[in-house]
């Protein structure tokens, strides 16, 4: 998987995303779900996901909740920053969301499109105390529950193509077709040969039938 930053930056994006979330909600008084959409809205979450160095390595959490606003026509008094002992959920979710985000490789939107930000704290306990590749494998879990089409079906499907006729454009057997829609083989590891050719008649890109949890 390639990602948009070095890992070396990963635990400053992880702690300002985390310090965001908890700023937030604790100190702005702001709604999880609507600070969240905010951030979605504001251009921040897309800058931050493609490794703008000014954002996950140049801000504080506190600085990058006022871009939010900013960026979104909200204006706040400045607060003081109430630092907590202890981690907060929210902390916690920013935390182990920019990782899932990095690992994965996926958009924040499209993350809780069909994981929602609520249902990312709600993870909360007994997650925050497992390794985060345990939060890793039940986010990938969550994500394949809610958005069970691969993407090789759905791009097949937009192209309005019957297996079959996939399978005689390309020159695939249909039976791997089959498998790689119904993940019984991994797309990830086919022929490159293989993916050349489906993103050649399906008109996208490579990338686009990769998929990016496992």
């Amino acid at each position: 998987m390639i990602h948009a930053y070095d890992k070396v930056y990963l635990e400053k994006a992880r702690t300002a995303l985390g310090r965001m979330l908890d700023y937030a909600v604790y100190d702005l008084e702001y709604d999880l779900t609507e600070f969240f959409s905010l951030f979605l809205r504001s251009g921040i979450a897309s800058r931050f996901e493609s490794g703008d160095f000014t954002l996950i390595v140049g801000m504080s959490g506190v600085e990058l909740a006022y871009q939010v606003l900013e960026h979104t026509g909200n204006t706040h008094k400045r607060v003081k920053p109430n630092y907590t002992m202890d981690r907060s959920e929210e902390f916690w979710t920013g935390w182990a969301l920019a990782y899932y985000q990095w690992e994965t490789s996926m958009g924040f939107k499209e993350i809780v499109q069909y994981v929602p930000i609520e249902d990312i704290r709600a993870l909360y306990s007994p997650y925050h105390e497992m390794d985060i590749r345990q939060f890793v494998d039940k986010m990938n879990t969550l994500y394949k529950v809610a958005r069970p089409e691969s993407n090789l079906k759905l791009l097949r499907q937009k192209s309005g193509l019957s297996q079959r006729e996939l399978a005689e454009l390309s020159g695939i057997p249909v039976r791997t077709i089959q498998q790689y829609e119904q993940r019984q083989k991994n797309i990830n590891k086919a022929q490159t040969e293989y993916l050349i050719i489906l993103a050649k008649v399906l008109c996208c890109e490579v990338i686009d039938l990769i998929e990016k949890t496992n």
